[in-house]
């Protein structure tokens, strides 16, 4: 069964978190590594964070040079309508990711067509970092939003997800997240204040891009040393 979990591409795209009971711990060792639990996420993550943040802002900045800034505000939110209604008629789940981004570009276009790009890039400011006050009062009643998300990355069964260490693990990661949220809206309204439209537009995607994979990359290592002393393995998501 080890060996089939590891070689068939199928079983390997549909996989969960579950106890190692009656499973080696060497063996538990080698499924959780670095490279599969990389693997995994950008599989799983990827494709939405394309689809919601980098497509978009390419959108953004390519009507923005070519037809104005209405325009690119329009294009953008355009797009992520038609994502989410491409989920609908075929009947697939939206992604938190794709849920958050498209709720925060609906309110920066509102904004921004009655009060100009200024506002626009500033909204995202501020709803950056409403979402680090909502990570933080999510732990204050004990729901930390992390652990909403993680169906989004690896699915885990309700047993696992009671356990105290992944329930730590859930606490400590968003907490961390509403520090990079906070980071991430201090250093986006430094440029906003400082640069031209147009090279805050591209410098922003880049910066953002850095500050999330660095805490992508930090997520995946602290769930794996979770994962390794709760001796966690991958199994097949049960139809």
């Amino acid at each position: 069964m080890q060996d089939t979990l590891r070689e068939s591409p199928s079983v390997n795209d549909r996989v969960m978190l579950v106890a190692a009971t009656g499973w080696d711990h060497a063996d538990a060792d080698a499924t959780i590594s670095k490279v599969r639990v990389l693997k995994m996420v950008c599989r799983r993550s990827l494709p939405s964070l394309i689809e919601a943040t980098l497509i978009p802002s390419a959108l953004f900045y390519a009507f923005l040079v070519v037809a104005g800034p209405n325009q690119a505000m329009c294009a953008a939110l355009a797009w992520a309508y038609g994502s989410v209604l491409r989920r609908l008629v075929s009947r697939q789940r939206v992604p938190a990711v794709l849920q958050l981004a498209v709720t925060g570009l609906t309110m920066r276009t509102i904004v921004g067509l009655l009060s100009g790009t200024f506002m626009y890039f500033l909204q995202p400011v501020a709803t950056t970092m409403a979402l680090s006050v909502v990570f933080l009062i999510s732990l204050r009643y004990g729901a930390p939003i992390i652990a909403r998300m993680a169906a989004d990355f690896c699915p885990l069964d309700d047993e696992i997800r009671a356990r105290p260490g992944v329930t730590r693990l859930f606490s400590g990661l968003t907490l961390m997240w509403a520090g990079v949220h906070l980071v991430s809206a201090g250093i986006t309204f430094a440029m906003l204040l400082t640069l031209p439209t147009a090279t805050f537009v591209a410098l922003r995607l880049i910066v953002s891009l850095t500050i999330t994979l660095g805490a992508v990359v930090l997520t995946v290592l602290w769930a794996m040393r979770t994962a390794r002393s709760e001796q966690l393995i991958f199994a097949p998501v049960p139809h």
